[in-house]
């Protein structure tokens, strides 16, 4: 008598869990089969016009004939990309709100800049890497070098005397920087600027010896023949400059310093809609038209699963966090 009303309870106790399961899967499942539902914002945190931003407005206008919905592209630049980031993460985790991510947002801001507004490490969620622009040492047509290593010789003949340019303290073109001088025991002169296009300017016409920029910013004007590329930050050649050597290749291990892309949502997003919206994206970036244009643009497409990008994060993390932390850097 008592083992049957014990199976009975027993029983109905089971049904009321997997009843309840159901109940819990059933937000996700829900997710699975409609996301999205309505139009996806992804913020970019740069200005409209430039690499970045061009580069996520090609991938954005595949995935969203994808999916099926409007993905508009929104811009909300400053600070290395740390308003964006910040927007980003206190946004409601529902996949409809997404982060085009470059390195400094998430792997040099956190070891550059004291109290930021987010975490990095806990407050998104990984979709996928996007796209890798190599960094390009470029020069003067009149300066009389056409390599790293012979400008790392002319530089100890005249220390602290060859101006560089770079897109502000901290950005990927000062770090690219600091790692050649380390590595050819030199010193530049680091010239701040706002952004690549006055810096363009100036190297052109002469005010400025060098330049560390990613691809799309120098490509047409060394096509074009009004300045020299000496040496690429990348692990191997860029398939837009197959014929420039890499600091590696020129005797100068370490420097390695690749402006790279990404998409993330915030923390706490349903997996469902983080599968989805990596499908779209590993599919947008496997379309050719797509991926012509971009390569068109100077950029290479990279995608990944989720998992790879996250993990790729934590090792740029770590990698950038070292040489800040190695030279005392901080947020001007």
């Amino acid at each position: 008598m008592h083992i049957k009303r014990f199976t009975f309870i027993s029983r109905r106790l089971c049904v009321s869990i997997i009843a309840a399961m159901c109940l819990f899967l059933q937000p996700a499942l829900s997710v699975a089969e409609d996301f999205p539902t309505h139009p996806v914002h992804l913020i970019v945190a740069f200005a409209p016009g430039g690499a970045t931003d061009f580069t996520a407005r090609i991938i954005a206008e595949k995935m969203q004939t994808l999916l099926g919905q409007p993905i508009v592209v929104e811009n909300k630049p400053g600070a290395n990309g740390a308003i964006g980031a910040e927007y980003v993460a206190k946004s409601d985790p529902d996949g409809y709100t997404l982060f085009f991510t470059t390195v400094g947002a998430v792997a040099i801001n956190p070891a550059f800049r004291s109290n930021l507004p987010y975490d990095p490490r806990k407050d998104f969620a990984a979709i996928g890497k996007a796209a890798v622009n190599s960094t390009i040492l470029v020069v003067n047509t009149k300066l009389p070098v056409n390599s790293a290593r012979a400008l790392a010789d002319l530089a100890r003949q005249k220390p602290n005397q060859i101006t560089v340019g770079i897109t502000g303290r901290g950005a990927i073109s000062d770090l690219g920087l600091l790692l050649f001088e380390a590595a050819a025991g030199i010193k530049l002169q680091a010239v701040p600027y706002r952004g690549a296009a006055p810096a363009m300017t100036d190297l052109i016409g002469g005010h400025l010896d060098g330049l560390f920029g990613d691809v799309p910013t120098v490509m047409a004007q060394v096509r074009a023949g009004k300045i020299k590329a000496l040496a690429a930050t990348s692990t191997a050649r860029s398939d837009i400059f197959p014929d420039v050597p890499t600091f590696v290749e020129q005797g100068f291990a370490g420097v390695v310093a690749n402006n790279w892309a990404g998409v993330l949502a915030p923390a706490g997003t349903p997996a469902p809609a983080i599968a989805k919206l990596n499908a779209a994206l590993v599919a947008a970036l496997d379309d050719p038209a797509v991926r012509a244009r971009l390569h068109n643009a100077g950029t290479a497409p990279a995608p990944s699963s989720p998992n790879e990008f996250a993990a790729y994060m934590r090792e740029e993390q770590a990698r950038w966090a070292k040489l800040i932390a190695e030279k005392g850097l901080k947020a001007e």
